[in-house]
């Protein structure tokens, strides 16, 4: 079984990506790492460059800043990163610059590849979700995280990043066949500096809506001072178990404290409300987005 990983970055060091711990985490189990490097204004082309494996093939790319409106950019760039991997891999593996995979999941995610790989009904795999949030002792859990997401999908260049690359579907727009594994992405993207975090949200923004001139966001991204702001969350709970092991180093350097009551809620309505207790007491989570079909 051969395994090809991929994944897209562009200014990892300006907004406080944990690229290498993201291409670290997984490099064990897979048989090649595509990185496609966009035009960064940083170091994240030496930050790339100073992890070294035989494994790591790099391609170059320069954003299309037109693509705004959805995060379509963003899949451009997924797009071009898998059409870099090799040609005789079963299995492609897409990580985002914000997620992390535990090496107690390595053998869980190798097997469920290997058990379906000759199951040519199985297009893709799905994996489970944290979205630590504020800092690396908490997770969000209220209805606008997505629990499970495809991360691992079949090596059929039919297959085409969808919308903003949360996810993949068919260039015919069919949702992909999947099953889902035992294991868990530990998503990172919302867990910085107050100070960081505000310039990632305001650039974030800058891709997903084509109506602002530049000039109005880059004076915003220029505003000194401004913090995120973490209170404002409808729910979080609680982190009581170990973060990958390579992601010691970021965890240790942590140099903000967030604290909050994970008791209280801050539901938008008591239709989110009851949603939430169905879940959390049933494990049901009603009217949830699925861009995929478990079979």
């Amino acid at each position: 079984m051969k395994v090809s990983a991929f994944t897209f970055v562009k200014n990892a060091v300006k907004f406080g990506y944990p690229l290498v711990e993201s291409i670290q985490s997984i490099l064990p189990i897979v048989d090649e790492f595509i990185i496609c490097l966009g035009d960064s204004e940083d170091n994240t082309n030496e930050l790339v460059a100073s992890i070294h494996s035989d494994k790591i093939k790099i391609i170059h790319s320069v954003w299309d800043n037109s693509l705004k409106e959805g995060g379509r950019v963003l899949a451009v760039e997924t797009n071009k990163a898998m059409d870099a991997t090799a040609a005789d891999s079963d299995w492609l593996f897409y990580i985002q610059a914000d997620e992390v995979v535990h090496e107690k999941y390595h053998a869980t995610i190798t097997a469920a590849m290997q058990q379906y790989k000759d199951n040519k009904k199985v297009e893709g795999i799905l994996l489970k979700y944290l979205h630590f949030y504020g800092s690396y002792n908490y997770v969000a859990d209220g209805r606008g995280w997505y629990t499970k997401e495809i991360r691992i999908i079949r090596n059929d260049k039919n297959i085409r990043s969808y919308r903003d690359a949360q996810g993949f579907r068919f260039s015919d727009n069919r949702k992909l066949n999947v099953k889902l594994a035992d294991a868990y992405i530990y998503h990172y993207g919302w867990v910085k500096n107050p100070l960081t975090m505000y310039q990632k949200v305001m650039n974030t923004e800058k891709l997903y809506h084509p109506e602002y001139e530049e000039k109005e966001w880059e004076k915003k991204l220029k505003t000194v001072n401004k913090q995120f702001d973490y209170t404002n969350m409808d729910s979080v709970i609680e982190f009581d178990g170990t973060h990958p092991a390579v992601m010691k180093g970021l965890v240790d350097k942590t140099d903000w404290n967030f604290v909050t009551d994970s008791k209280k809620k801050n539901f938008k309505n008591n239709k989110h409300k009851l949603l939430y207790y169905i879940w959390r007491h049933f494990g049901w989570r009603p009217f949830e987005y699925r861009n995929y079909k478990k079979i």
